[in-house]
């Protein structure tokens, strides 16, 4: 193989290893009305950006430090987060490229409907949020 060759597969190589990637998850609960994923973030590998599905609570099962890059701005802001934290996201909500700063990998469990319990009013039409 040439030099230039091989300077040109491992440069290939570095920026595919630099690709937003979808993480890796395992469903712990699904039935009609919620499911919760336990998702984990290895360290460096960032998450591909996207767009929520749904209304979404997250519960970090680990002490985490990641990085959150804006889609908009392109800012970057570190956050820390202790296991036992949570977080509401809406649905249709940006969910940004984040890269786990931490040498260990850190877990959460992502909860989301997957169904409106019909039994509950809407949130125009009484108390509840």
């Amino acid at each position: 193989m040439k030099p230039t060759s091989a300077i040109c597969l491992l440069s290939l190589i570095a920026l595919l290893a630099q690709e937003p990637a979808r993480l890796p998850s395992k469903v712990v609960l699904e039935n009609k009305r919620v499911r919760v994923s336990e998702i984990t973030y290895a360290p460096g590998a960032p998450r591909a950006r996207s767009i929520r599905a749904t209304d979404q609570v997250i519960v970090f099962l680990d002490d985490c430090r990641y990085e959150r890059l804006d889609s908009q701005t392109k800012e970057k802001t570190i956050r820390d987060r202790k296991a036992g934290e949570t977080i509401w996201h809406d649905k249709g909500e940006d969910a940004p490229q984040l890269t786990n700063l931490g040498s260990k990998p850190y877990r959460t469990l992502l909860v989301s409907r997957t169904q409106r319990n019909p039994r509950l009013p809407s949130r125009s039409s009484g108390p509840y949020p």
